[in-house]
């Protein structure tokens, strides 16, 4: 018993979440990705890092 009233407040919360749409300052969202643009060479980096992962994995097995 009580199951009702619980899946009512949860369907309460999840329509105010699928409906809810705050505003949007475009000007400051503009600046946090121009800030968190990363160059190409950390992607490259990464790829080698992962290479490095795997090479260690076939020496172990």
């Amino acid at each position: 018993m009580g199951r009702g009233r619980q899946k009512a407040k949860n369907t309460k919360v999840a329509r105010e979440l699928k409906y809810y749409s705050p505003n949007t300052d475009l000007s400051q969202l503009q600046k946090e990705l121009a800030s968190s643009a990363t160059p190409a060479d950390s992607a490259s980096s990464s790829e080698d890092a992962w290479a490095d992962y795997n090479d260690a994995e076939e020496e172990s097995a």
